[in-house]
């Protein structure tokens, strides 16, 4: 069952690592850092966006707009740190 609780914890820990990445792209894009005419950056803003945009989207429409803030990210990665302690603390 140990193998079982490594593979949840590892798999939850990509996710948010690649959270992580999704917010910081999306920084450099809107602070012109990034070009997204490169094909490469646009490719990988593409990747991170379809991994990550069906879990923030449900997080999104709850949340009152507010202006350029996007506080959805944050509350994603506090449920996902929720989850994976309880699953991985139950299966162990």
């Amino acid at each position: 069952m140990n193998a079982l609780a490594s593979l949840i914890d590892t798999v939850f820990t990509l996710y948010i690592i690649l959270l992580f990445a999704s917010v910081v792209l999306s920084w450099l894009v809107q602070f012109n850092v990034l070009n997204t005419q490169n094909q490469f950056v646009y490719g990988v803003l593409g990747f991170l966006y379809r991994l990550t945009e069906p879990a923030l989207r449900p997080i999104r429409r709850i949340l009152p707009n507010m202006g350029g803030l996007d506080l959805s990210p944050v509350i994603l990665i506090i449920a996902l740190y929720f989850i994976r302690d309880l699953l991985v603390d139950n299966i162990r």
